[in-house]
């Protein structure tokens, strides 16, 4: 059976989903219980496990009221494990689990933080990967280094391109303002931030989208691109030198 994803807008900005397959309904990330619980109980879902992706607040603190009316375990990153909710499960790569499209591969995916977690469900062609790969961008390099999140990214963009990534924020359309300030004769990035445009007005969420889309118009992921290099006279720079520079000016944008 194919994975039924439902995307549950928390808190100002932040996404949390439920993922329902083969072994049963799962919640990644938990920014508030109230949406989450609300969005479970309009289809009678009972989640099995939250699967938390790093420790922030913004994706953890409804974790406890969960679990509590619903008895499901939780899981996050081992290297996070003192900073999380207490676990049922410590993660590392390599401990993957699930059946059919339900198949899921934990990835360390550190930079935003330093035990940050992507989960992969290959067989689903989804990817849940919170702060770490945003929709036209990428979260601030707040506890790793720029190189650390450049390799983060870099193993992201090599999963298969029509993956569909869900990312943990709406900040599509600040970022689609961005990204066109490093490509703005990208003519699909120009189409994108008109399709962004109009989705936001309608209300409609943009923070799920192709890797391909992606790997077409996200400028973080586009570092080691010959274009963008000469775009910031950067030609001669490394993909982590010109990732640097990019990072460094969203960070000022």
């Amino acid at each position: 059976m194919p994975l039924e994803i439902v995307t549950i807008p928390c808190l100002s900005d932040n996404y949390a989903y439920l993922v329902k397959g083969p072994d049963g309904v799962c919640v990644i990330d938990a920014p508030e219980s109230g949406p989450i619980i609300d969005a479970l109980d309009a289809r009678g879902w009972t989640p099995g496990v939250i699967m938390l992706t790093h420790h922030h607040w913004d994706h953890v603190q409804g974790v406890e009221e969960i679990k509590a009316r619903y008895g499901c375990k939780v899981m996050g990153p081992k290297a996070e494990e003192a900073k999380l909710p207490p676990l049922d499960m410590a993660l590392e790569e390599g401990m993957n689990g699930g059946t059919g499209e339900a198949y899921t591969v934990p990835l360390m995916v550190p930079g935003h933080t330093l035990g940050h977690m992507a989960f992969y469900f290959p067989n689903g062609g989804a990817v849940f990967t919170a702060d770490s790969l945003m929709a036209l961008g990428c979260g601030r390099v707040f506890e790793g280094t720029p190189e650390m999140m450049w390799e983060s990214l870099s193993k992201l963009a090599a999963l298969p391109p029509e993956t569909i990534v869900y990312s943990g924020h709406e900040y599509t359309t600040s970022n689609a303002k961005f990204a066109l300030t490093i490509e703005p004769d990208n003519s699909a990035l120009k189409f994108r931030a008109e399709e962004i445009a109009q989705a936001r007005a309608a209300g409609r969420p943009t923070a799920q989208v192709p890797l391909s889309l992606e790997l077409a118009t996200n400028p973080f992921l586009r570092a080691s691109n010959p274009d963008v290099k000469r775009a910031l006279g950067m030609e001669n720079a490394s993909d982590v030198e010109v990732f640097t520079e990019i990072r460094a000016r969203k960070d000022k944008f």
